[in-house]
């Protein structure tokens, strides 16, 4: 076989290999396995709220709750602009904030609170326990465990910053969703479901993922240092200012009410708020420069044209060159422009990641980039051929 012609100085192209069917059919039964046990651990939430808030509450909490979220989850993947990450990740993401997080914070924090009132003989005290000491170390640590697993088993899917953010977002967001599901529905049953709708709702929806993209910042920033000093502090320091953040959040409204609550929104969700949309516009400035960077050999020996060149290092670029693809050609070229920009993306990430030694074996990360120049140059053909 010769060299491909798109690849410059690289190895000839090979086919990926297949993977076997036993190790398939090994991953098939053990993901549907950790399906039925987030589905199990999920009806049990479901069941604990509803012994709270009653059938009428229930559903009333899980509409309430459920409305918004669709939204919420397009605006965090609109962030993830260069390189999207994979749907069944986002989606374990957003799943196990929802389901199994949820579950570990009601038996922990419970048990918590009823330990404390049990040695004080005083309720208040062990309610004050749950909300402000239990409740930010239990919910953040397992949050943060799926965060901590993505990191080190699928380093090829967090490089950065920006992945972290949207991670972590996903899973406060599906921990709130079922969080508000018990107070809506305790609200319902009080007739201040508005009030409560508003407050949680409204001005502060995004709490749990504001605390929770603490530990995601600090985990992309650890896989994108080149500091080794930072690579070890900064993720055990993000869990940590993500449980502060949240023993903030939760003791204002338990120790100084509803004037507390408004005093902490202002003075720290607000501002670290900004600092986070500050953290996504900076990480999404290195991820374009990571795609210039090492896009710049395939623009150098004409594989990529000038303009395809800047339309890709670019958000503005990228989204006008799928939105021209669209209204030129239609759905089908709007989707091979989408597929490659994706791929350009997740080549120039490739060859990062093998710059700086990330892969075990050096003749798998060649055959992996000729595998990604190969679809580039299927793609390339498809949205140079006249439309029919």
């Amino acid at each position: 076989m010769h060299p491909n012609p798109y690849i410059p100085n690289q190895v000839a192209y090979r086919a990926p290999l297949k993977r076997s069917g036993h190790r398939s059919a090994i991953k098939i039964v053990l993901a549907a396995f950790a399906c039925l046990v987030a589905l199990f651990l999920g009806l049990l939430v479901l069941l604990l709220i509803g012994f709270e808030t009653g059938p009428t509450g229930l559903i009333v909490g899980m509409v309430a709750a459920s409305l918004p979220v669709p939204f919420y989850i397009l605006l965090t993947l609109w962030i993830d602009r260069y390189e999207s990450e994979p749907l069944w990740m986002l989606a374990t993401s957003f799943f196990w904030g929802a389901l199994i997080a949820c579950f570990i914070a009601i038996i922990l924090n419970t048990a918590g609170s009823e330990i404390v009132t049990a040695a004080t003989q005083d309720k208040n005290t062990g309610r004050a326990f749950g909300a402000v000491i239990s409740a930010p170390i239990v919910e953040e640590s397992a949050k943060a465990f799926i965060l901590f697993v993505f990191f080190f088993w699928k380093k090829n899917e967090f490089d950065g910053i920006v992945d972290g953010i949207v991670y972590a977002s996903m899973v406060g967001l599906g921990f709130a969703m079922t969080e508000n599901v018990l107070y809506y529905g305790i609200a319902a049953t009080k007739e201040s479901l508005t009030v409560t709708w508003f407050l949680r709702g409204m001005l502060a929806p995004f709490s749990h993922p504001l605390f929770t993209c603490m530990t995601g910042i600090a985990l992309g920033w650890s896989r994108q240092t080149d500091s080794g000093f930072i690579r070890w502090v900064a993720p055990p320091v993000g869990l940590l200012l993500a449980i502060i953040m949240h023993m903030l959040w939760n003791g204002s409204g338990v120790i100084f009410g509803g004037v507390g609550f408004f005093v902490t929104y202002f003075i720290i969700m607000v501002p670290v708020f900004i600092g986070t949309l500050m953290a996504v516009y900076f990480g999404l400035r290195r991820e374009g420069n990571v795609v210039r960077e090492h896009l710049y050999p395939d623009y150098q020996c004409g594989n990529l044209t000038p303009y395809e060149y800047e339309r890709l290092c670019s958000v503005r670029g990228r989204m006008g060159s799928s939105m021209n693809a669209l209204t030129s050609s239609g759905f089908s070229a709007w989707r091979a422009r989408m597929r490659f920009n994706q791929l350009a993306s997740e080549l120039a990430f490739h060859r990062r990641r093998a710059a700086r030694g990330m892969f075990v074996s050096q003749q798998a990360a060649l055959e992996q980039e000729a595998e990604y120049l190969q679809m580039l140059q299927d793609l390339s053909r498809q949205l140079q051929s006249p439309a029919p």
